[in-house]
């Protein structure tokens, strides 16, 4: 059948036969508890990981332990951390779309996403907090075969549980308004949970004196993967998706659903700002913490104040723009969120130079985190929205629910984009580490990377998906 210009098929009209509730109020937020569970786990990693296991010289004076070999130690080209957490993105990427198929070729009672989420959610808890357990208190390369091991189950339990979810965004928003206010809520708690894994040196300085500094973040990180499971645990517990999905079972195999959802033309524009987008911001959330240690001379601890300000700031600007996204759409306050990060990744790069010395130290870090704020509001709302109306304006012509196959290609992506920032940065912040001009250095690449998914993201036509929502 042809409908405004777009072919529907059996199917896709049969898909839009049951009625279902809307998503109330209380279950958007209880569905963005599990947000704020997966970001803590996933902020301890994301800010932690390479803090932990390639140190620069003022946590090793402080007692920090050099777990695995230092330097560029495989192949002479490549850190023993960024050669590990580089390879098991590249490899968790291609568990994506497998797993995606499978959640979305599920026909469970309880739906074909809860079920990845209720049982997923244990076993990335507990691997999360295995990253730091290395099994020899000394340089060794066991510790870095056993941080291999560990850092491919946390992205794969990652995945049984991030892919499930996500696609619930554009299955439980039954319009773009309703997907907009889902990503806005789970905006507010992956900020949050992000958050609260910036606070780990805060938490682990009260048991440096009894634990010492490893033992401190191995608790801290433990009690932070406790209450992330806890979060995770209470969206497949509090809501029933077959009171507020009318989805089908794909039955599309693994290669073709993924060929169909690359061959969306718009879905492969906003892929490819995408992926670069996140070169650009793992190598920065990566190297901040260096930034205030090495080229500020900063306590660690003041990594959380500035990123506490950032959250908070950013915050005040979730309800702009979300109504601002209402009504000019979503492109537009995207496309000015590339440009001010793209400054502020410029300006991280003269930090503690005699280009910015007549601004103190401390306020040089405050001018970075306001300027942050802001397109971290729009990064964190907008992009999943985006991919929801994309998965809805798809399902609407081609009468295949693939929203996890989508959203799958989506973290492909991404995850792409944090291996090569993984080998970059850990690359690069070994030139000059004295001088800290290997940050430098990576920040000015963040910067450019940031610039270039911009101007692609510039052809993404936003008019052209939302036609075929409204008709």
């Amino acid at each position: 059948m042809r409908h405004g210009g777009v072919v529907m098929t059996d199917t896709a009209m049969a898909t839009q036969s049951r009625r279902v509730k809307d998503l109330p109020g209380a279950k958007i937020w209880a569905f963005a508890v599990g947000q704020f569970g997966w970001a803590l786990l996933s902020g301890i990693i994301s800010n932690w990981l390479v803090y932990f296991y390639q140190p620069d010289n003022e946590t090793i004076s402080q007692g920090q332990t050099v777990f695995v070999p230092q330097g560029l130690a495989i192949l002479g080209v490549v850190t023993v951390v960024g050669g590990i957490t580089a390879f098991a993105r590249f490899f968790d990427a291609f568990v994506d779309p497998a797993v995606a198929s499978l959640s979305d070729r599920c026909d469970a009672k309880a739906g074909r996403r809860m079920p990845f989420l209720k049982f997923a959610a244990a076993p990335l808890a507990v691997v999360t907090v295995l990253v730091f357990w290395s099994p020899i208190n000394t340089t060794s390369w066991v510790n870095a075969a056993f941080l291999f091991v560990t850092v491919i189950g946390y992205y794969i339990a990652l995945t049984f549980y991030c892919t499930p979810y996500n696609a619930l965004i554009a299955e439980l928003g039954h319009d773009s308004k309703q997907q907009l206010a889902i990503s806005t809520a789970i905006s507010f708690t992956w900020v949050a949970g992000t958050a609260v894994a910036y606070v780990a040196p805060v938490i682990w300085g009260g048991f440096v004196g009894s634990l010492g500094r490893v033992g401190a973040i191995r608790l801290t990180f433990t009690i932070m993967a406790v209450v992330a499971l806890a979060c995770m645990l209470v969206p497949p517990l509090t809501i029933s998706e077959r009171d507020y999905v009318d989805s089908k079972p794909t039955s599309e195999s693994t290669v073709e659903s993924l060929k169909q959802t690359f061959s969306d033309g718009e879905f492969r524009k906003f892929v490819c700002s995408d992926v670069v987008y996140w070169v650009a911001i793992t190598t920065f959330q990566t190297g901040l913490p260096f930034f205030v240690t090495s080229l500020l001379k900063l306590p660690e601890t003041t990594t959380t104040i500035y990123f506490v300000l950032m959250t908070g700031v950013s915050v005040l600007f979730y309800v702009p723009v979300n109504i601002l996204a209402n009504k000019a759409g979503k492109k537009r306050p995207l496309l000015a969120a590339f440009v001010i990060f793209t400054c502020a990744f410029a300006f991280a790069g003269a930090l503690g130079s005699g280009a910015v010395s007549f601004i103190p130290p401390m306020a040089q870090g405050l001018i970075l985190s306001v300027a942050g704020a802001i397109p971290m509001a729009a990064f964190g709302i907008l992009p999943q929205a985006i991919v929801a109306n994309i998965a809805d304006a798809s399902s609407k012509t081609t009468g295949q629910d693939r929203q996890g196959m989508f959203y799958a290609a989506r973290t492909f992506a991404m995850k792409m984009g944090q291996s090569v920032a993984m080998l970059l940065f850990t690359g690069v912040s070994t030139i000059g580490m004295a001088s800290g001009a290997g940050y430098r250095i990576a920040a000015v690449c963040a910067a450019v990377l940031c610039a270039i998914g911009g101007v692609v993201f510039a052809f993404y036509d936003e008019r052209r998906v939302l036609a075929v929502l409204e008709r």
